[in-house]
């Protein structure tokens, strides 16, 4: 991991760090998943959020939000693909969740790899 990395890493595990509880347990284990679902993501601060991209020097994929509430969301950089079915054309990219089962960690790992390819 080159400096730059590890910079980014702490700054991202710092902002999670940051968070109020319970938010900042749900946030670190989302975190956590999206590293492992994807171990070649690089974390970064994407303006202001915790978020991942494919190399330092490239746009976030992936963000983390904490606002009203929490959500992972696909930035417009992400390969997206319409849903299909009842939701026609639309394309999914966010996720809003309260906190983190084992359900929605798995969801989450999907979501991450869809990116990834």
């Amino acid at each position: 991991m080159s400096s730059k990395d590890e910079k980014n890493l702490a700054q991202v595990l710092e902002k999670i760090s940051s968070m109020d509880e319970p938010r900042r347990s749900a946030m670190r284990r989302v975190h956590d998943v999206v590293l492992a679902a994807a171990p070649t993501l690089k974390p970064r601060i994407w303006y202001g959020m915790p978020a991942y991209a494919k190399s330092a020097s490239t746009p976030a994929l992936i963000t983390l939000r904490n606002d009203e509430r929490m959500n992972l969301a696909l930035t417009e950089k992400a390969p997206f693909r319409a849903a299909g079915g009842v939701d026609g054309e639309l394309m999914p990219a966010a996720w809003y969740f309260d906190s983190v089962d084992a359900a929605t960690e798995q969801r989450i790992a999907e979501i991450v790899r869809s990116v990834v390819g």
